[in-house]
C-alpha cells in the first residue's frame, strides 16, 4: 500500500514537472480558462405542484437536468461513484499519478486511455471550452490534468464531488444524479437504495450500452462490478454487496411523464418565460397533486357508471375561494384518449351552463333590493323579448307551482320564476354582474335575452367556478391564479406571485343570502327531493345545471374554504341519454368534496352583522300573522325588513247551508273558514288546482264586491325600487319593464306624465337618472276609473372602487 501511495505521489510530482516545462506548458495551457470556472449544465425547468411534487419537466438541449446539493444525495451514491471512478479521490491532488502515467503511455501508443480522476472528468465536462474537446488526445489530457490540479487547489472535495454528480451524463437524456434518479426510478436521489445507487454509478462508463431498459443484463453485470469495487475499497461488506445484487429493481420505463396535463400545458408558456427571465429552475404552481389525482380517480369511477348512458367525458375544477388559486384542473377524463377528444380542455371550452347560471340572476336581484322572502308566481307566462318575440319558459318537471319565495325558486331551480325575476331587473343587470365576476365569454351582449338566466349564454367551467367562489368569499372576486413562485434548484425564491387585490363585486349580505339559499336542503325539496348527492356531511352550497337535449350538465358548489365545479357530457356535443346535473355531475362533485373535507374542519358561512332574521308568511314574504299556515324565518338586510303584515289569508263566515257568505238572516249555521287570497297573476293557476276562492255574495244575494268593478294594479316596478345604471352597457339597452293588470277598461302607462307605448298593459321605459313616478290608470269611455302609482329611483354608476348603496 505504501509503495502504491508513493507511486501516485511520485507520478504526480513527475507530471507536475512535465507540465512545468516551458514549451510543453505553452502548448498545453494555451487558451485555458484561468482561474478555472465550472459551468453547470443548463438546468431543466421543472413545474411542480404546491408541495414540490414534479408535474412536468421542460428539457434543455442536452436533456433533463435537475441540480441537487450533495447533502440531498444518498451516501451510497457517493461511495459507489468514488469506488468506481476515482478510489483515491479524497486523498489525491486532483490526479492519480500512477493511473495517469499508464494512461499517457497508452495514449502515446495510440491505445484507448483511461486514468481520469473525478476532478479531471469534471474539468472535461464543465471547465474546458467546448472547442478544446476536439484537440489532440495528448493535449486535451494535459489540459485536464492542469485544470484538475487548479480545481483541487481552489475548491473543497465536497464541492468538486457535488459539481461532478450534477454534470455527468447517465443516459436517456438524464444529466446529473437527480435527473437520473427520477428518470430510472422515479424518486429523488436522496432516497436511492444501495442497489439503485450501484446501478446508476456504473452507467457513465457507457450509458447507451448499459441502458437497463434495453440491455438489462449488461446493466446488472456492471452493477455487480460496482458493488465489488465498493467491497474492495471498504465502503460495504461482501454480505451487503450480495444482498444488493439480488435486490429486484423497480425501473421506470423511459417515458415523458406529465401530471395535470391540461393545467400544465395551459400555463407552460408563461412559466417558461418567467423562468428564463428570472433564472428560476423550479416553477411552483398552485395545483395540489393529491387533489388532482383524487379528481381524476373519481371522474374515472363515475364515467364507468355512466357509460351506458352515452357519457364519455367530464371535467373538474377546484379553487381556493379566498385566493383564487387553482387547486385542481382536470380538463377531461383522459388527456391521452383521442376517442373522447381528451386533449381538448373542457374546463376552458365555452359550454351552455343551464340552470347553474341562476345564482347570478338572484344575486343581481338581491343587490337591487329583492330578498329571499319575496314571492313571484310560478305560472305560465308569455314574455316579450327585446326582439319582440314571445317567450314561454317551461320548468324541468313541466309543472307550475304557483306563488313561490325566491328562496324556494332558486334552490329548486324553477325556470319561470328565474325568467320573471330577470324580466324585472333587466338582462343588462345580469350581463353586468357576469362580466364583473369574470365570465370572459359574455362579450357579444346584443345576442342575449331572457333565456340568459336559463343558460342561454356560454361560459367556461373555470370562469363559472371562479364566479361562484365570490359567494364563498363574501362577495369578493379573485381571478384564478396558477403560479405561486419560482425557485432556483437549491430552493432560493427568485420570483413570488403577487395575488391581485380582491375586487368587491357583491355586498357581503348578498353573498351570504345566496350561500344560505343554496345550502338549504328544505328549500331544495320541491325540485330535488330529500337527500341525494347534493347533501354533504357538512354545510355546503350547491347548484346544478342541465342543458336542453342533455348535452351538458353541471354541478358547482362550495364551502367557505373550497369551491368545486364539475361538467359532464361529450366533447363533440353528442346528447347524453337522460343524464341531468343531479345524476351526472352531482355524484362526482359529492364524492370528490366528501373525500377532501374528511381531513378538514367544518366551517359555516359567516353571517354579516347587518343581517336581521324575521318571521314571515311564506306565501307572500310579509310579517307572519296567526292565520298564516306556514311561517318561515328569513334573513333580511337591515333596513329592508318587511313592515306590512300578511294579508294573503282571510277568515270569513260562511253559511254552511248555501256555501255563500253568512250575514244576519242566513239560515246558518255560520262557520269560519280560512281562504288563500291568490295574487291576480296566480288566479288562473289556483282555479286549475281547485283552490277555493272566497264567495262573492251572501246567502241573501248581497254582493261582497262587484266582480266587474274596474281596478288596476301595477305589477312592476316595485314601490321604492332603486336601479343602478351600468357604465358597461349602452344607455338604450338599460330599460325598465312597466307592467300592470286591469279589468273593466284599458290600461294606460306613463312615467313622469309621459305615456309609454304598451300592449296588454306592458311596456318598456329607458332609464334616466333621478326620482321618477310610474302611473297605471284604467280608462273607459275616456274616463279614468282607477289608478295606481309607484315611485322609483335611478342612480348613476358608482365611482370606481365604490359600491352602490341599494335601498340604504
Amino acid at each position: 500500500m505504501r509503495r502504491r501511495q508513493f507511486g501516485r505521489v511520485a507520478g504526480g510530482v513527475l507530471l507536475a514537472g512535465i507540465m512545468g516545462s516551458g514549451a510543453l506548458a505553452a502548448w498545453a495551457w494555451h487558451d485555458l480558462p484561468f482561474p478555472p470556472i465550472v459551468r453547470p449544465p443548463a438546468a431543466s425547468i421543472v413545474l411542480t405542484d404546491r408541495n414540490g411534487q414534479p408535474l412536468y419537466e421542460v428539457e434543455t438541449a442536452s436533456g433533463r437536468h435537475r441540480p441537487v446539493a450533495l447533502d440531498q444525495v444518498a451516501p451510497a451514491v457517493v461511495h459507489a461513484t468514488v469506488a468506481t471512478e476515482d478510489a483515491s479521490f479524497f486523498t489525491n491532488p486532483g490526479v492519480d499519478g500512477l493511473a495517469l502515467l499508464r494512461a499517457l503511455l497508452q495514449t502515446l501508443r495510440g491505445e484507448p486511455a483511461g486514468g481520469s480522476t473525478i476532478t479531471m472528468q469534471l474539468a472535461r465536462l464543465s471547465v474546458l471550452p467546448p472547442e478544446r474537446l476536439a484537440d489532440a488526445p495528448m493535449r486535451r489530457k494535459l489540459q485536464e490534468i492542469a485544470l484538475a490540479l487548479l480545481l483541487t487547489a481552489r475548491e473543497s472535495k465536497a464541492t468538486i464531488l457535488a459539481q461532478y454528480l450534477n454534470a455527468v451524463p447517465y443516459g436517456n437524456r438524464a444529466v446529473g444524479i437527480e435527473a437520473a434518479s427520477q428518470a430510472y426510478f422515479g424518486k429523488p436521489a436522496a432516497n436511492l437504495s444501495l442497489a439503485e445507487a450501484a446501478l446508476l454509478a456504473g452507467l457513465p462508463q457507457a450509458p447507451a450500452w448499459l441502458d437497463p431498459a434495453v440491455h438489462r443484463e449488461a446493466a446488472r453485470e456492471r452493477q455487480r462490478q460496482v458493488l465489488a469495487l465498493m467491497v474492495r475499497h471498504g465502503w460495504i461488506t461482501p454480505a451487503e454487496a450480495a444482498a444488493a445484487a439480488e435486490q429486484p429493481l423497480d425501473l421506470r420505463p423511459p417515458t415523458v411523464t406529465i401530471q395535470a396535463p391540461h393545467f400544465v400545458l395551459g400555463t407552460l408558456s408563461r412559466a417558461v418565460e418567467l423562468a428564463r427571465a428570472t433564472g428560476g429552475e423550479r416553477v411552483v404552481t398552485t395545483i395540489d397533486g393529491g387533489l388532482q389525482q383524487l379528481a381524476e380517480a373519481v371522474i374515472r369511477s363515475h364515467l364507468s357508471r355512466l357509460a351506458a348512458q352515452r357519457v364519455t367525458n367530464a371535467a373538474l375544477v377546484a379553487l381556493d375561494p379566498q385566493t383564487g388559486e387553482v387547486l385542481t384542473l382536470a380538463g377531461s377524463a383522459d388527456y391521452f384518449n383521442p376517442a373522447i377528444a381528451g386533449q381538448v380542455n373542457v374546463a376552458l371550452a365555452p359550454r351552455q351552463p343551464g340552470s347553474a347560471i341562476k345564482p347570478l340572476t338572484y344575486a343581481a336581484a338581491f343587490e337591487r333590493g329583492f330578498s329571499p322572502a319575496d314571492v313571484l308566481a310560478d305560472v305560465r307566462t308569455v314574455f316579450t323579448t327585446r326582439r319582440g318575440e314571445r317567450y314561454v319558459p317551461v320548468n324541468y318537471d313541466h309543472q307550475y307551482h304557483g306563488p313561490l319565495s325566491l328562496r324556494t325558486a332558486l334552490a329548486s331551480s324553477i325556470n319561470s320564476v328565474a325568467v320573471r325575476l330577470l324580466d324585472r331587473i333587466g338582462v343588462g343587470a345580469l350581463i353586468d354582474l357576469g362580466q364583473q365576476l369574470g365570465l370572459s365569454t359574455w362579450r357579444d351582449i346584443e345576442r342575449y335575452d331572457l333565456a340568459l338566466t336559463l343558460g342561454g349564454g356560454e361560459v367556461t367551467l373555470l370562469d363559472l367556478t371562479a364566479a361562484y367562489a365570490a359567494f364563498a368569499a363574501g362577495g369578493e372576486y379573485h381571478p384564478p391564479q396558477d403560479l405561486l413562485r419560482l425557485e432556483t434548484a437549491m430552493g432560493r425564491t427568485v420570483w413570488q406571485a403577487a395575488p391581485p387585490p380582491a375586487r368587491r363585486v357583491l355586498s357581503p349580505e348578498t353573498a351570504f343570502l345566496i350561500s344560505h339559499i343554496l345550502s338549504d336542503p328544505v328549500a331544495r325539496e320541491l325540485g330535488f327531493g330529500t337527500g341525494g348527492p347534493l347533501r354533504l356531511s357538512r354545510p355546503a352550497a350547491v347548484k346544478t345545471g342541465t342543458t336542453s337535449s342533455f348535452r351538458d350538465n353541471w354541478t358547482i358548489g362550495y364551502t367557505p374554504d373550497l369551491v368545486v365545479g364539475v361538467w359532464v357530457g361529450n366533447s363533440d356535443g353528442e346528447p347524453m341519454r337522460e343524464v341531468s346535473g343531479i345524476t351526472g355531475a352531482a355524484p362526482i362533485w359529492h364524492d370528490f368534496f366528501e373525500q377532501v373535507l374528511a381531513t378538514r374542519p367544518s366551517r359555516s358561512f359567516p353571517v354579516p352583522e347587518t343581517i336581521r332574521w324575521v318571521a314571515v308568511c311564506e306565501v307572500d314574504g310579509k310579517l307572519a300573522t296567526p292565520d298564516c299556515p306556514r311561517v318561515v324565518v328569513e334573513p333580511f338586510v337591515a333596513g329592508r325588513e318587511p313592515r306590512e303584515s300578511s294579508t294573503s289569508y282571510q277568515r270569513l263566515l260562511i253559511d254552511r247551508a248555501s256555501g255563500d257568505l253568512w250575514e244576519p238572516g242566513c239560515p246558518g249555521p255560520a262557520v269560519e273558514r280560512l281562504f288563500w287570497l291568490l295574487p291576480p297573476d296566480a288566479l288562473a293557476w289556483g282555479r286549475e288546482r281547485g283552490i277555493p276562492e272566497p264567495p262573492r255574495r251572501s246567502c241573501r244575494g248581497t254582493l261582497r264586491n262587484d266582480p266587474d268593478a274596474p281596478f288596476v294594479r301595477l305589477l312592476e316596478p316595485d314601490e321604492g325600487a332603486v336601479l343602478v345604471l351600468s357604465p358597461r352597457l349602452p344607455r338604450e339597452m338599460q330599460r325598465l319593464r312597466v307592467q300592470a293588470l286591469g279589468a273593466g277598461g284599458t290600461v294606460q302607462l306613463s312615467v313622469d306624465g309621459q305615456p309609454i307605448a304598451s300592449r296588454d298593459g306592458s311596456g318598456w321605459w329607458t332609464l334616466e337618472p333621478g326620482e321618477h313616478r310610474v302611473r297605471a290608470v284604467l280608462v273607459r269611455d275616456q274616463r279614468e276609473l282607477a289608478e295606481e302609482r309607484r315611485t322609483i329611483l335611478v342612480v348613476p354608476s358608482p365611482a370606481e372602487g365604490e359600491r352602490a348603496c341599494v335601498a340604504c
